[in-house]
This record gives structure tokens, sequence and C-alpha cells, in this order.
């Protein structure tokens, strides 16, 4: 049975605050008006006032208790029915207008309880109206309902005075069994996620991280919701306990409930119609129409939730759209793109610029006793058309499926690869470096264009969107060491000598084999284990290609380091720079933490020194980031020169001037070789007769797709080959070589 209760009129308005929560020597307003600085400006009605206001069908349980500007105009107030305490700043006759909505500044139509209005509202047919505090400048029209409760919490996952423990919101992110839940925060960055849903062995941590959080909040009851000057609300249904940016545009939204909306006028938050959305935090300038569904979630700054899409237990990185999908229990980092109606993606851990198409599962999370697996994919994620995953799965950086059902777990180790099935010979087959092979343009325009579109004011965390940093390096060298195991190990399979080997004896002869291109490598089988949990074979194609491609990129990516930091140095020579060198170049792994790549031996720091109290809260933890990124320049540079050593043997203190100048005379080779790569695999949709077939010509193609000539990041760059050519060139003179 509904518990209705009856309460006196009179008491309608008031004692917002139950008197047990209220602290000593406090009042009921005493948290608004911390909120609302504005609050002392306002004065008592004058008895003409009140007699235009009654002149004009308003109602008041006490007229006292409405306090107005001094330029109060009663005659923009008609129809409305006060309770509590009202506070209304200036009234002046003009009209206000945003996209064709125009209305008279004033009260009309609407029932309003306890609540503070800024100058030149526009407040026009609110049913129900409680506990806000409306800024400057305001529109609300034709809204059922908008009310604050005195528990609210706006989105963040703490607890008021006297709630249990069970009424505390968490996100269950990465695995469907709560088990990596975390408790979401206004001013959550993707590495504050990744740092809580990790690591859940080290209890100390996880408890700091907890007690950080409600550091940030007070146990309080009493909190009113907020709307931000020039925000515009209209033809809403339910608005509750959200807290409202400036400069926000709500539009049809049929449910908002514990939410905070950060909209600022630089960067405008957009909600539209059919949207339920529930239990969350959004960021400055996101966009969510068209019937989205969410449900405890974080959208980061400059996200789109579009057309459908359903965002339940996850966090969206910055810069990311989510459209006609679903979306359950994942943490995705910066710049994904998910567009497609029938895709589906579950309990994941996805490391940004990712995209997903049509029909893929990501993945099978009930192929266990219970539903607990998960997936995690490195940078670039790429599943194809119709791709069905199953947990657990772990990918490297920017690999690409194709289309196909992978009925058991994956642990892909190898960067830049396809990965597909050969079903006649019931194989599992990975091209390793697929980009630089087959299609340079899509892998270098995404990693500008997600430079290109990363519009946050809040950089607190440097996202690193080159497809050669750190990360991908680490397991560019991880895959050289397997590339020569594998083959020595098929080679000798062939050689049939009866002869015992062991892993290193396979990785001398496999390293002899491709360093010296033998011809052999291609006439070889290669496979290798451990990729797959099945039976069937795992084969390695165009290893030969990717062993080389590999290590040059390993070298070009020190030589862009040592340009950079050259170009930023006042060294006047090649002795005095490397005099200026780190006297470690340590090889160290790196971690990529919400989109932000850095150090583990950094990552293992930060969590140190939050066990031991050196960091006590989470802005102390985005200094840390801010630091890193300071860092990073610096960091790159000594791993980069520790990879070349690695990979190639060149020890950069120990270097000659012949050395120096074939590295970079080198580098330029393998710029040309990417830069018409980007060229020719674009070039190669010009040429293909079936994508020409539904053009009647040359010229009409032209209009409808844009010339290949006209291509403006094509031209770009070409251009930036020529500035690298001039940089090398410039050196070369400079350090006179």
């Amino acid at each position: 049975m509904n518990e209705i209760r009856k309460s006196p009129v009179n008491s309608l308005g008031y004692q917002f605050i139950p008197k047990n929560y209220l602290p000593r020597g406090k009042n009921e307003y005493w948290l608004r008006d911390q909120q609302n600085k504005s609050a002392a400006k306002h004065r008592q009605l004058t008895a003409a006032e009140i007699e235009a206001l009654v002149r004009n069908r308003n109602t008041s349980d006490d007229w006292n208790q409405l306090l107005v500007s001094d330029a109060f105009t009663p005659e923009l107030v008609q129809d409305c029915k006060f309770f509590g305490l009202i506070r209304i700043g200036k009234l002046e006759p003009y009209y206000l207008e945003f996209h064709d909505l125009r209305r008279p500044v004033g009260l009309y139509n609407s029932t309003i309880i306890s609540s503070d209005f800024g100058d030149n509202v526009v407040i026009d047919n609110v049913n129900y109206l409680s506990h806000y505090i409306v800024g400057n400048d305001v529109m609300i029209v034709n809204t059922n309902e908008l009310t604050t409760s005195e528990h609210a919490k706006f989105g963040n996952g703490i607890l008021k005075e006297g709630e249990p423990e069970s009424v505390r919101i968490r996100l269950e992110v990465c695995n469907e069994n709560g088990g990596r839940s975390i408790i979401p925060f206004d001013g959550m960055l993707p590495g504050d996620a990744w740092l809580w849903s990790r690591f859940r062995d080290n209890s100390a941590l996880q408890k700091k991280l907890e007690e950080f959080t409600e550091k940030k909040f007070d146990k309080f009851r009493g909190y009113y919701g907020k709307i931000g000057d020039r925000t515009v609300i209209k033809n809403c249904k339910i608005i509750k306990d959200v807290l409202i940016g400036s400069d926000a545009y709500l539009k049809g939204a049929n449910k908002l409930k514990n939410l905070t909306i950060n909209s600022s006028a630089a960067e405008k938050t957009q909600i539209g119609e059919g949207c339920e959305l529930v239990n969350g935090i959004i960021g400055n300038g996101c966009r969510i129409f068209y019937g989205v569904k969410a449900v405890r979630f974080i959208l980061a700054s400059q996200s789109q939730l579009k057309y459908g899409a359903r965002l339940i237990n996850s966090y969206l990185g910055n810069n990311s759209t989510i459209s006609c999908c679903e979306v359950l229990n994942s943490l995705i980092f910066p710049a994904h793109e998910q567009h497609h109606n029938n895709s589906f993606l579950c309990a994941a851990l996805v490391m940004g610029q990712s995209n997903m198409a049509a029909g893929a599962t990501i993945g099978s999370n009930h192929n266990s006793r219970s539903p607990d697996g998960e997936l995690i994919a490195g940078r670039g994620f790429w599943p194809g058309l119709c791709v069905s995953l199953k947990h657990n799965s772990k990918f490297a950086s920017f690999n690409i499926l194709a289309k196909g059902d992978y009925p058991s777990e994956l642990n892909i180790p190898f960067p830049f690869s396809l990965v597909s099935n050969d079903t006649a010979k019931d194989e599992l087959v990975i091209m390793p470096a697929y980009w630089f092979l087959h299609n340079m343009y899509a892998l270098a325009r995404n990693s500008w264009k997600y430079m290109d579109r990363d519009k946050r004011s809040d950089r607190t965390q440097l996202l690193e969107c080159d497809f050669l940093a750190p990360d991908s390096i680490n397991e560019m060298i991880t895959s050289l060491a397997i590339f020569e195991e594998a083959c020595g190990l098929a080679y000798s399979q062939q050689l049939k000598d009866g002869k015992k080997y062991s892993a290193k004896d396979f990785a001398v002869i496999g390293k002899k084999l491709l360093e010296s291109r033998n011809p052999v490598i291609e006439q070889l089988d290669i496979y290798v284990s451990g990729i797959e949990n099945s039976e069937r074979n795992v084969r390695l194609i165009k290893v030969q290609q990717a062993y080389m491609i590999f290590k040059e990129l390993v070298n070009y990516y020190a030589v862009k380091q040592i340009i950079r930091d050259i170009a930023d140095s006042t060294a006047k020579n090649l002795e005095s720079w490397l005099e200026g060198l780190p006297a470690r170049l340590p090889f160290n792994n790196w971690v990529n933490m919400g989109g932000q790549i850095m150090q583990e031996s950094a990552l293992e720091d930060l969590i140190g020194n939050i066990t031991k109290g050196k960091i006590k809260d989470w802005e102390a933890v985005h200094s840390f980031y801010r630091k890193q990124g300071e860092n990073y320049a610096g960091d790159i540079l000594a791993f980069s020169l520790a990879a070349l050593k690695q990979v190639s043997g060149i020890s950069i203190k120990k270097i000659d001037k012949t050395q120096f100048k074939n590295l970079l005379t080198q580098s330029v080779v393998t710029r040309e070789w990417m830069t018409k790569g980007i060229y020719e695999s674009r070039a190669k949709d010009y040429s293909n007769p079936f994508r020409k077939m539904v053009y009647q010509n040359g010229k009409e193609m032209d209009i409808v797709t844009g010339s290949l000539q006209q291509n403006s990041f094509i031209n770009q760059e070409i251009k930036a080959l020529e500035n690298f050519k001039q940089e090398t060139s410039a050196l070369i003179t400079r350090f006179k070589l």
C-alpha cells in the first residue's frame, strides 16, 4: 500500500532539513545561504506590491516570506502559488529569446516552493518547482517537476548523515560481479577510475581512495539544487536532485535524477528529447539526445550519447561518441567511437582511440559459472563487423579484428595486428604490422583526428594520441622476441635434425634468420602458442616484414624524440648535447592510465605515496598527473634512447657523428615510406574498379568522395614530411655531421 502522509498546508516549504539532522545553532536555510551569496540583497514586499500580486491571481502562505530585489516588478508575476521562503531577483520588462523560444521575463502559471531566483528569469508553466537556486537569465518553460530532496547527492557516490551503506551509488566497471566497483564523484578523471578499479589486492590503496572521495564532500543534509546562469530548460518531465551548470540546454527530457550536469559558457552541455538519465555525472560540453538511457554512469567532458544509446554502470572517457548501442559495466578511455544500433560492449576496459563496428559483441560474459569475465583492449582497438569475442580476452594496441566469431579466449600481444579466422584450415591468423603494410592512411589519420578533436578545457591528464608511444613501443619490442623464437622453432621443426633445442636456442636461430632476411622464412609455417585458449593452430604471417618494420619504427621513434629535444636545447654540437643527457637511460615498462601514458615506476611511486599518506586527496593525485605530463617529453626521450639500444644495439652515449648522421638519414627514409603508405592506401580507393563502378565518371567520383589530390590530410602529411626533412638537414648542418 502506498504511504500517503498528511501534514498541515502551512508547513509546506518549511522544515526542509529534519530537526535531528540540523546542526546546533543553524536554521534550515544555512546551506542555502552558503550556496546563494546574493540572498542578503533582498527585501520584503510593499503593501502595493502584495496587492498587485494578489490582483494577478498569485497566492502565498505568508507574503512576508516572499523577498524581492529593488528592481522587482510585481506585474511580471502571474498565476503562481508560493510556499515557504521565496527570494526573487530583478524582474524587468524584457523578453528572453533562445533558439526561437521567446518568453517575457517573469514567473507565470507555476507552483514554487522555497526557492531562490536570480535576475530576469523566465519561469512559465512549471507545475512543481521546489528547493532550487536559479541563476540569472534562466528560462524554465513547460516542465512538470523540478525538485530537490534534503538528502540530494547530485550523482556523487556519497552518504548523507544517517544513511546506510546500502544506498551508496557505485559504478560496477570492468566486471559485472561488482568486484571492481568504484565510487563516482564530480571531477573523476579516467585515470582516477582506472587506478581505483585495479589493484584490488591493495586494501590500503582502496581504503585511501574511498577516504579521498569522502573528503571532497560533507555529510550535511539540506543542499539545494542549482541552475546556472543562462541555462534553458523546456518541455521536460521530471528533474530531481540535479545540479546544472551555466549555459546548459535541456529540452524534452523524460527523467533526470540524481545528476551533476557540468556546463559553462565555453563548454555548453545539451540534453535532448526522450532522455532518461539517473545516478550520473556529466562533464562540460557533452551532448545527450534522442532517447538515451543512462544509469550509474560518468560521461567525461566533450562526449556524446545519441540515438537511443544505453550506458549503464560505465565510465565513458572524454571526446567519445556512443550511438544506438548498449554499453554495460565498462571503463572506456578517451576517444572511443561506437555508432551502430546492434553493437554490444560489456565488462571491458577499453583504453581509447577505439572504434566498434556494427554487430560487434564484446563480449560473451556467461562462459563460466558466474558473469565475472573481463576484456582488456589497448589503444586503437577496432573489432570489425559482427565480431563476437569471448571473455576473458586481452589485446595489444591497435589491433583490428576481421569479421567473424572468435569462440575462445584470446591474448594477442602483437600491436598493429590484423586478427582473422581461416575457416578452411581452422586456424587463427595474425598479421602483425598490418596497418603499416596495408592501411597507413587510417592509422595516421586517426591519430591526427583524435588530437585535433580534443576540445577539453581541463587538460589535467596529457592524452597520448600518437600511434607510436611508449606503450606501443614496449609491445613491439616484446613482439620482436616472440617473432625470433617462433621463427627459430619453425625452422628447427622443418630441419628435423633430431637435436633438442631450448627456447633460447630457438630465439638465437630465429634472430639470425630474420636479421639476414633469409628467404627460407617465407616457406615456414610459423605458429605461436598461448594466444588462443583452443586446440587449433595460431599462425603468424608476414613475420619478416613485421620484424623489420618494428625495428625500424623503434629507431624512428628515438630519432623523433632526439630532434625535438635538440630543437629545444642550446647545444651547438653533438658532444654538448650528449653531455646534457641523463646519466641513466633505463628501459622501463609503461602503463596507459586513463589515456595518459606514464612509467610503471611512476605509478608505483603514486600508489606508495597514497598508501603512506604523503598524497592526501584527489587534488594531489591530479597534481601528480600534471607533473607527469610536464615530465613526459624528457621521460620518453630517455625511454626511446634505451629502446634504441635494446633493439639496434646503439648506445647513444657512445655514438659517433657518422652513426648519428646515419640514424637521421634512415629516419627520413622511414618517414618517406610512411607518407607514401598514407597516400597509396587511400589511392587504392580511387583505382579500385568496384569502387568506381557506382559513379558515371572520375569527375563525379571526385565530387562525391573528394579529390585524392585535394585530400587535406594527405597534403598535410606531405607537408609534414618536407618539414621533417628540413629539420634533419638543419640538424646535420648545425652539428656539422
